[in-house]
């Protein structure tokens, strides 16, 4: 085989080990994320074939390069016509299997420098609507918990927003991974990347849990989901769909007795919410950058909106105190480079 054929192979299999194994397992259980990834890729594949004439046998680490991915960034703007915001996303995507690259290989890591170099476009800022605490009351008493199914988006609703979790990070919640009976009741959340961290519960949220234990989980084990699909069982992970659904009901009945609440309500905002919640009752930007599981402080700064004179104020305060079985398509180098890296 020649060093073109094999550096070609071995960057398609990457890609399609990636798509179909590696970003599930370790970086993310949301649906919407996995496709972001795979659409991102699709794209940048079919800008090398159809704007740079790259094919399986001129397929190399050379096409990662920065000038080609700025050129990318012209072609979705230029000939996809995509949006800044849409633009930016899909360089997200296409920089983390960068990274992924660079992990596999020294010879990749400079890929991974040069990505992290590239600009983002400029896009108008949208704020997530705030709710307020009457807002997330007023959801919670248009919940029906006179019926098993009021009483399980209840609790699950309360979770959210005590623990400020993302919607995955609560539906892939383990049971094992709640502790309710210690002195400071606390669940262990796992989050992007597969990271661990610690949210402590308030009584009153913990206390509801217990009850939703005693409710749904007697005859579970504890290695099950603690908010599972009801016609699954505890194996089974309830879907992002379900949950949704659920909250534009609820939205629908709170929006006609507080009118703050959105119609178009998402689990997003309690999580939002939380932060900003938090940030009022005197927590510091750095407790709760760790409390989100941001990656960065400038990340929490950018989701609550905070400046950089907060910033410092905080940082003075914390100073003092698919089927596996299946052949991998990559190993087929026939037809396009889509297919080639199995997309």
């Amino acid at each position: 085989m020649k060093r073109g054929d094999k550096e070609a192979v071995e960057l398609s299999k990457y890609v399609s080990e990636f798509l179909d194994g590696y970003a599930e397992l370790y970086l993310t259980g949301s649906v919407h994320t996995l496709k972001s990834y795979r659409l991102a890729l699709a794209l940048y594949l079919e800008y090398l074939e159809d704007g740079k004439d790259v094919h399986f046998r001129n397929f190399s680490k050379k096409c990662f390069e920065k000038p080609f991915l700025e050129d990318w960034i012209k072609w979705l703007k230029e000939v996809r016509n995509a949006s800044n915001s849409t633009i930016n996303v899909r360089l997200g995507s296409l920089r983390r299997f960068i990274k992924y690259l660079s992990e596999r290989k020294p010879e990749y890591l400079y890929l991974y420098s040069e990505a992290k170099s590239v600009e983002l476009l400029k896009t108008e800022k949208h704020k997530i609507e705030g709710l307020t605490k009457d807002a997330i009351s007023a959801i919670l008493d248009a919940v029906d918990t006179s019926t098993k199914s009021g009483k399980f988006y209840f609790t699950l609703i309360v979770f959210l927003y005590a623990t400020g979790a993302r919607l995955d990070e609560a539906l892939s919640l383990k049971t094992e991974n709640l502790h309710l009976d210690d002195v400071h009741p606390h669940a262990t959340i796992v989050g992007k990347g597969a990271k661990a961290r610690t949210v402590y519960l308030l009584k009153e949220a913990a206390d509801y849990l217990d009850k939703y234990k005693d409710i749904f989980l007697k005859s579970e084990r504890a290695d099950g989901y603690f908010f599972f699909s009801r016609n699954g069982g505890s194996k089974a992970k309830l879907s992002q769909t379900a949950v949704q659904k659920a909250l534009h009901k609820y939205a629908a009945i709170a929006h006609e007795a507080y009118n703050d609440v959105p119609l178009d309500l998402h689990a997003h905002q309690f999580r939002h919410a939380r932060a900003s919640h938090w940030l009022d009752e005197g927590i510091n930007i750095v407790q709760i950058s760790h409390l989100l599981g941001h990656e960065s402080l400038e990340v929490t700064m950018r989701y609550l909106d905070i400046s950089i004179e907060m910033e410092a104020k905080a940082l003075l305060a914390i100073q003092s105190d698919e089927d596996r079985t299946t052949m991998p398509k990559w190993i087929n180098p026939d037809g396009t480079l889509k297919a080639a890296c199995g997309l």
